[in-house]
C-alpha cells in the first residue's frame, strides 16, 4: 500500500509548493510513515508531512497550475510521460536531438514525471 504514496522528498517539496490537502497517510519521519487522514496545516510542524498519493499530487498540479500528465509505453517495454500546459509540452529530459528518456518500469517513469512538475513550478 506504501507504494501509492509518494516519496518524503517529494511531498516536503509539495508542502512547500502550498500543498494542504487531506491525505490518508502523513511521514512521522523521513524514514516512518503513519495512515491517517489529515492536513498539513494540522500536522506538528517539526515532525510530519502529509503523504498524498500519486493521483493525488498529479490531479493538485492539475488543478493548481493546469499542468496536465499523461504517463505512456511503448510496446511494454518502456515507459515515458508527458506534461503539457495550455499548448507546451515538456518531454522527460529530451536531448537536443529531440530523444525522449525512457524508463524500465511505470512507477519509475511516474516518478520521475514527479519530480518535473516540482521543478517546472519551482
Amino acid at each position: 500500500m506504501n507504494k501509492e504514496f509518494i516519496p518524503y522528498e517529494q511531498a516536503l517539496a509539495l508542502k512547500e509548493l502550498g500543498f494542504d490537502e487531506p491525505c490518508f497517510g502523513y511521514f512521522y519521519t523521513e524514514d516512518k510513515f503513519f495512515e491517517t487522514k489529515i492536513k498539513n496545516s494540522e500536522l506538528e510542524e517539526d515532525c510530519s508531512i502529509s503523504a498524498p498519493t500519486f493521483s493525488q499530487a498529479f490531479r493538485w498540479f492539475r488543478e493548481k497550475y493546469d499542468l496536465i500528465v499523461c504517463n505512456d509505453y511503448g510496446n511494454n517495454e518502456y515507459f515515458y510521460w508527458l506534461i503539457s500546459k495550455d499548448e507546451k509540452m515538456f518531454f522527460n529530459n529530451e536531448d537536443e536531438e529531440g530523444n525522449v528518456t525512457t524508463y524500465k518500469t511505470y512507477e519509475e517513469a511516474e516518478l520521475e514525471c514527479l519530480k518535473k512538475l516540482i521543478e517546472i513550478v519551482k
